[in-house]
């Protein structure tokens, strides 16, 4: 992370802030309308059934998650911000949990069938935060995900296309090309319509790399595609999507 993020210095996760900030307000966003037609796509790719068990890292206020557990999917949703977790938990579908929990300190081993991470959920915003000079965060939450996969068990991780941030970078963007993370400015309103300026970062990758980070993970890649909210479908890497959606699995044996 970038050395002028407050949050090096304290310990804390930057997107906190924001989420305290946001609140319900989040799920007024564009970006959060198309949960139907990627919970539809995910089912589908992934083979998920009623009964089987998803892990849902950087959940969120739990859209994915509740809308899996409403087709009979048990969900465990983790997610940094204890607001969007206290959020998510409001009238949450039987069989479907949260808790606050760091993605780069997830215990889970080889207990779900299935491991999703989207909308920059959390693979992609730890932004260098915590990292040493060997380590890399965004390795760190893959690690993770891959652990808590059951053998066979498939994964699923959308990721911000590089080519795309380029490509189309705006004004008020700061692209650093060395460590592929853009930094944003931006002017988030919460429920009650309060404004307030936070700082985002948010990493982004190339199907090569995300190729490269599931091989070192342990997993094997099955399908990357382009995709964007709420228009997920099965089309190779390209230059005009917002981010790469990663399926990979756990082999079943080592």
């Amino acid at each position: 992370m970038t050395s002028d993020d407050p949050a090096a210095d304290t310990g804390t996760h930057w997107f906190e802030a924001l989420a305290d900030h946001l609140g319900e307000a989040y799920l007024r966003y564009s970006f959060t309308m198309g949960t139907d037609n990627e919970v539809a796509f995910l089912v589908e790719a992934l083979g998920l059934e009623p009964g089987m068990r998803v892990l849902d890292v950087g959940c969120g206020p739990g859209r994915h998650a509740r809308a899996l557990g409403a087709r009979g999917i048990a969900v465990h949703g983790v997610d940094i911000a204890q607001r969007f977790v206290d959020i998510a938990r409001i009238d949450a579908p039987a069989g479907v949990t949260f808790e606050r929990l760091d993605a780069r300190a997830m215990a889970f081993e080889a207990e779900f069938d299935a491991v999703i991470s989207l909308c920059q959920g959390a693979f992609g915003l730890a932004g260098g935060l915590g990292a040493g000079p060997m380590q890399d965060p965004d390795a760190t939450v893959l690690d993770g995900m891959a652990r808590a996969l059951r053998p066979g068990g498939r994964l699923a991780v959308s990721a911000f296309s590089a080519y795309f941030q380029v490509r189309w970078l705006e004004d008020t963007d700061t692209f650093d090309a060395g460590a592929g993370v853009n930094h944003e400015r931006t002017e988030l309103r919460g429920p009650d319509g309060s404004r307030a300026d936070h700082d985002l970062w948010t990493t982004c990758f190339t199907p090569r790399e995300l190729r490269l980070l599931a091989a070192r993970s342990g997993l094997r890649v099955e399908q990357l595609w382009s995709v964007s909210p709420g228009d997920y479908a099965r089309r190779p890497p390209d230059l005009d999507h917002h981010e790469f959606l990663l399926v990979a699995s756990r082999p079943q044996q080592p």
